[in-house]
């Protein structure tokens, strides 16, 4: 007898539905007007929302929290980890611990937030005479109660060291896959992880020579079951 391999269907929303250790999942995707000095919008585009808490979206972007540039401005984090994928667009983070940065275009962060740590999200537009078109996947990661209360900290995973597998199927179409932990395929991540106490892996799909689809995420035995 065949079996369904389909356990559940169900509408994705904002924020996405997930499971443990997956505390949250989202995907941002905003086709922001160009920038100002600011790093902002035109001001004038301001009016009308809900500035402070503008999440619905309008002429095709949305300000977040931001009241000036978009984004999130400092908010704490504790017992978990963060992970951001940043696939098009820029980001500015700044944090409690002194850290500070601008990371892009296929770049990820990953934080440990540890005992607590106080960090800023903010979506700079930097060009002045195009739209800024941003797009990230964010992730938080539930961790073990013994490392709850570990030392904040977060590593960079350049984009240039992102390692990556193409694959050719029957059909002449091409699955490319980039690993931002664990291993596929034996291509692994060169600048490896301490992923504390999780079995992760976080890749990323991409189907045909430019259109992305989904985040895959799961346990790596789920994974490596497929």
């Amino acid at each position: 007898m065949a079996s369904n391999k389909i356990i559940r269907v169900q509408q994705m929303g904002f924020p996405w539905a997930t499971e443990d250790p997956f505390l949250f999942c989202v995907h941002h995707e905003d086709n922001y007007p160009k920038g100002e000095e600011s790093l902002g919008p035109n001001p004038e585009l301001l009016r009308g929302r809900n500035i402070g808490n503008d999440f619905v979206i309008k002429d095709g972007w949305r300000m977040y929290h931001g009241d000036k540039v978009p984004g999130f401005p400092h908010h704490p984090h504790r017992g978990f980890e963060t992970v951001t994928i940043a696939e098009e667009g820029y980001i500015d983070h700044a944090d409690s611990k002194n850290g500070l940065g601008r990371f892009s275009n296929g770049d990820v962060q990953w934080m440990t937030a540890g005992k607590g740590i106080l960090h800023s999200e903010m979506f700079p537009l930097l060009d002045k005479e195009k739209p800024n078109r941003m797009e990230l996947f964010q992730i938080w990661l539930n961790l073990p109660k013994k490392d709850k209360m570990v030392e904040p900290h977060y590593k960079m995973l350049w984009s240039e060291n992102i390692p990556s597998v193409a694959k050719l199927d029957k059909n002449g179409k091409t699955t490319s896959v980039k690993i931002m932990a664990g291993e596929l395929m034996v291509q692994k991540l060169q600048n490896q992880l301490q992923i504390l106490g999780l079995p992760t892996k976080i890749i990323r799909w991409q189907f045909g020579p430019s259109k992305w689809k989904l985040v895959q995420i799961g346990h790596y035995q789920k994974l490596k079951q497929e």
